[in-house]
């Protein structure tokens, strides 16, 4: 009798452990990649963010302090799971956000899923997260690979670029990349010449990009971000791949990436964001007090993640409880109107709002720190992503 009745209180003292744990007041968790090919892109500088945001909203929500935590998840889903486990588990987080690189986003939105906790992917791209592996709790913010493939890929497709050959990051967001960009060539009467796989983190992109530039495709969409992606533009350089009148796409380009190139290589390079610091008078006057904070100016993960933060604050308030469906049902129905963008919450999580079309300057043109940009069109939210019944999310059948 007395091992039955250890038995039972085993069982329950497990479940017990297994039970996500509430923790006064708010918890945030920032994860992302703060030591690997994707550190500028978003690293510490999106945790930087989030701390603005978490000031400017006053510090506290319903009466409790807010409380931001943060990890490297090493661009490994395995890894940034076990984190989002325990601070799910037994430290009382109450969402996750930034969640930069597809492959970890989709593992991280699966598990808040299972323990009914919000997360807000803001770093990584692929348009299944508010796709086929949409969540109720589960919301993408900054961008995706439908709306980077409608506004450099359609762009670049109308100014004569009709055919395209990929160099692809071997993982679930190069292979959505691709996947978008590529209906996006052919929808707008283009071709698709051929693609190859790069592994993440390259040093070498020479055989790669010597395929593409046998194939003699008009344009050489770079299917990769962060550190590959500059380090693939520094080496077609080598080649002499624009002088011999191929064009490169990065398809996936922030600020930071510009800023590591330098306007001398990176001039001229056609690309989609979300934001630019000096856009409007509200885009300004966030980047200047980011910039003394971090001696850099913001990209749209940067942000995308300050963004990201506030608007779950204003939720909580609203809903007036941490409870995960409340919140959730708030984030849908409250507008966003922040210094990164103005837009809406669909039901299938797709914070819908306009990016923009950018060319980089010359040196020449440069007329101050940081000038980068010159915007050539306005890409519309409504165009840009996927509508809810389009992306193939289940919650909206």
């Amino acid at each position: 009798m007395k091992s039955g009745i250890l038995s039972a209180a085993s069982v329950a003292c497990g479940l017990l452990m297994a039970a996500p744990v509430s923790a006064q007041g708010v918890k945030i968790g920032i994860l992302n990649d703060q030591s690997g090919v994707y550190a500028d892109y978003g690293g510490k500088y999106s945790l930087e963010a989030a701390h603005m945001a978490v000031e400017d909203f006053g510090g506290s929500v319903l009466g409790q302090k807010i409380e931001i935590v943060t990890a490297d998840h090493q661009n490994k889903p395995d890894l940034a799971s076990a984190i989002a486990r325990r601070w799910y588990d037994t430290e009382g987080v109450d969402m996750i956000t930034e969640l930069t690189t597809s492959s970890v986003a989709l593992a991280v939105q699966e598990l808040s899923k299972e323990k009914k906790k919000i997360d807000i992917v803001v770093g990584a791209a692929t348009s299944r997260i508010t796709g086929d592996a949409c969540t109720p709790y589960g919301f993408h913010w900054a961008y995706d690979t439908r709306a980077l493939a409608v506004g450099t890929g359609g762009a670049l497709v109308k100014a004569g670029g009709d055919t395209w050959f990929f160099l692809t990051a071997d993982y679930a967001f190069g292979y959505a990349l691709e996947k978008d960009t590529s209906e996006i060539v052919n929808a707008n009467g283009g071709k698709v010449v051929g693609s190859v796989r790069v592994p993440l983190n390259s040093s070498d992109f020479s055989s790669f990009l010597l395929q593409a530039q046998s194939s003699k495709a008009k344009v050489i969409g770079l299917a990769n971000a962060g550190l590959d992606t500059t380090n693939s533009i520094k080496q077609a350089a080598e080649f002499g791949i624009v002088r011999g009148g191929q064009k490169l796409a990065g398809l996936l380009m922030t600020i930071s990436e510009v800023n590591g190139l330098g306007l001398e290589a990176a001039q001229g390079l056609v690309l989609t964001e979300a934001f630019y610091w000096d856009r409007d008078d509200a885009s300004r006057a966030f980047s200047e007090r980011f910039f003394k904070r971090t001696n850099r100016m913001p990209s749209m993960i940067h942000a995308g993640t300050y963004s990201s933060v506030l608007s779950y604050l204003k939720a909580v308030k609203a809903a007036g409880t941490k409870d995960s469906d409340a919140v959730a049902r708030k984030l849908k129905e409250l507008p966003v109107d922040d210094a990164f963008a103005k837009g809406k919450v669909t039901e299938n999580g797709r914070f819908v709002h306009d990016l923009y079309l950018f060319e980089v300057k010359k040196p020449s043109e440069m007329k101050k720190p940081w000038d980068y940009y010159k915007q050539l069109a306005v890409v519309p939210g409504d165009k840009a992503f996927f509508t809810p019944k389009e992306s193939g999310c289940p919650l909206t059948k």
